[in-house]
């Protein structure tokens, strides 16, 4: 199994890519990882060269603050681009980047290509939840706008997905709303309801967002104008907590010693919550497997991305989403 790694793209690129992706070659001989970028600054932190690892010279990197069309466009020689090039010429199965987001759904649609039938691909991150487990979540920000179509591509894309990586064998999927009753929403979510019912999916109805990190489903579907702002939310909410937290327990000797008692459990409540844990998040709907890392990654997420490839490819993720949605144009939507 190969998998490119963007080395260049990310916060803490190349080291804490090197780093993870090191990591990942020494846990998993079954993988081969192509590491893009700049050779010599790759080299710098790669302190052992095992035989799985390899390294494809590049001159050019697409940064933060580049646009993401014209970059992909122009800058033919950027790690991202061609890691991508190397999904497309079946050099690589797999590729990964904690680079600029736009820039890599470009790649995945100009250079790597959708899979025939899909309208559009989706960003499908997972959000913790309070069981462990998680929810998957499509689309959080690929697409600001879906029509009723695109999310029941959505529905069965994220199906398949928990299905293939996570070992669900009947992934629940909801239909993100302000309210659990059929009739409520927009005209785009009332619309989407009847098509995600007669879907070969487990679809369990309308699901509120405050419902979300409570496990009322497996999967998650949106626009992503609305997932952006319910991930967002969420953040911003827990990121709030800690520090609140923070405060509290340092206020005088007494919440000191508290905090003391209670940081097993408040450190097991933030790792359920690490998206370092869950690695990255697939755009789903592309033609070849493109996994996009948290920006600020550590190389514990870059390894877990890597997890994560390993086990789509071993399932055929790509190949069983193509076959579903070829089936599912011919017996649902027509």
């Amino acid at each position: 199994m190969r998998i490119a790694i963007d080395a260049m793209g990310g916060d803490n690129a190349p080291k804490i890519v090197v780093e993870g992706a090191l990591a990942a070659a020494k846990e998993w001989k079954d993988v081969h990882i192509i590491l893009v970028g700049n050779s010599a600054a790759i080299e710098a932190h790669l302190t052992e060269r095992p035989a799985n690892i390899s390294i494809r010279h590049t001159e050019e990197v697409i940064e933060a603050e580049d646009e993401p069309v014209k970059a992909v466009r122009r800058k033919k020689d950027a790690s991202m681009v061609v890691a991508g090039k190397l999904v497309r010429e079946k050099e690589a199965e797999a590729m990964i980047s904690a680079g600029n987001t736009g820039a890599l759904m470009t790649t995945g649609l100009l250079v790597v290509g959708r899979i025939p039938g899909i309208e559009r691909p989706a960003l499908a991150p997972m959000i913790p939840t309070m069981d462990g487990n998680g929810v998957l979540a499509l689309d959080l920000g690929a697409n600001m706008d879906a029509t009723p179509e695109q999310l029941l591509q959505y529905a069965i894309m994220g199906s398949i997905y928990r299905s293939k990586v996570h070992g669900i064998s009947k992934p629940r999927v909801g239909l993100l709303n302000v309210g659990t009753e059929a009739a409520k929403g927009n005209e785009l979510t009332k619309t989407a309801y009847p098509l995600m019912e007669q879907a070969p999916i487990h679809f369990v109805g309308n699901v509120e967002s405050s419902q979300v990190l409570r496990a009322k489903c497996d999967v998650i579907v949106c626009d992503g104008f609305a997932g952006n702002i319910m991930l967002k939310s969420l953040e911003g909410a827990a990121s709030t907590i800690f520090s609140a937290l923070k405060q509290e327990f340092t206020k005088s000797i007494f919440t000191k010693l508290a905090a003391a008692v209670l940081k097993p459990g408040l450190t097991q409540f933030r790792k359920k919550l690490d998206y370092n844990e869950h690695g990255a998040a697939p755009f789903l709907g592309i033609d070849g497997l493109v996994l996009k890392s948290h920006g600020s990654s550590d190389a514990n997420a870059i390894k877990n991305a890597v997890r994560q490839a390993r086990i789509a490819l071993q399932n055929d993720l790509v190949g069983t989403i193509s076959a579903e949605i070829s089936h599912g144009k011919r017996d649902i939507t027509t």
